[in-house]
Order: C-alpha cells, then sequence, then structure tokens
C-alpha cells in the first residue's frame, strides 16, 4: 500500500481556535526557555535580579523567541504548538519557508498583535483566512488531515 499525498491546495486554511490554542502551547514552551535565561542571567550577574528594563536582557529574550519559532517553521513548518494542532505554516504557494519569510512572518507579528491583535482576528473577515502576518510575509497557516489509525496507510 502506498500513503496517500495530499496536495497543499487541498489543505483547509486554519481556523482562529486552533492556532490560538497553537500559540498558547508555544507561549508555554516559550516560558519555560525564559525561565532557563533567567537562571543563566541571575548566574551572570552573580544572583543579582536583572534589573528592569535591561536591553541586554530583553534582546536575548527576543533573540530566544525568533530562533524557537523561525528554527521550528523553516525545519519543518511546525512548532510544537502547531504539530499538537495538525497545523503547518508555509509559502502561500505550499513550499516551506526560507529564512526571510520566517524572519518577516515574525517581525510582522508583532504588527498583527499590536493593536489589541486585530492583526489575528482579521483572518476572521479574510476570504483566505490569513491574518495580517501572513499576508505581510507571504504566508499561510493549513490544517492539516488526520493520521489514519492503526498505522495503516489508505489506498490510493
Amino acid at each position: 500500500m502506498r500513503a496517500v499525498k495530499v496536495t497543499t491546495d487541498a489543505l483547509r486554511p486554519a481556523g482562529l481556535l486552533r492556532r490560538l490554542a497553537a500559540m498558547f502551547y508555544d507561549a508555554l514552551l516559550l516560558l519555560a526557555l525564559y525561565m532557563l535565561a533567567g537562571a543563566v542571567a541571575l548566574c551572570a550577574t552573580g544572583g543579582e535580579a536583572v534589573p528592569a528594563g535591561s536591553v541586554w536582557y530583553q534582546a536575548s529574550l527576543l533573540l530566544i523567541a525568533m530562533l524557537f519559532l523561525c528554527g521550528f517553521w523553516i525545519t519543518g513548518g511546525q512548532t510544537l504548538g502547531l504539530r499538537s494542532w495538525r497545523l503547518r505554516v508555509e509559502s502561500a504557494d505550499g513550499g516551506p519557508l526560507d529564512a526571510r519569510m520566517a524572519l518577516l512572518r515574525f517581525a510582522a507579528g508583532f504588527v498583527a498583535l499590536a493593536p489589541a491583535g486585530l492583526g489575528l482576528f482579521w483572518l476572521l473577515v479574510d476570504p483566505e483566512r490569513r491574518a495580517w502576518h501572513d499576508r505581510l510575509s507571504g504566508t499561510r497557516v493549513v490544517l492539516l488531515p488526520k493520521k489514519p489509525r492503526g498505522g495503516v496507510s489508505a489506498p490510493e
């Protein structure tokens, strides 16, 4: 038996609730990474708290988020949260993201979330269900089909 290949055009755009759930999962993972970064910072400062508004610390947290998200988007289109909810980020033509697209998507995410998340909620009225950061970066988030039960591939 051969595995059924689903063309990317047949994949439905992801809905808002699934995307929010995946974002929540990824936020928990980022929180764990931030705790680790805080522990490293405490070691680096001899146990003293990092001063409020420390530019180097804020920049390091931003870098952690960028490496986490962009790394997963480039190497398969799925963070752990996206994988849990059967979602994948891909280019508008269905291909994988390159580094430029991933970085642009990351930066555009701030634009989408800044006005009270309006850029994310935009997908509710967008005909292709794409949020602002999807549009600005030339990407989309799709819902992947369920895998067949029992590990047996469906016939073609």
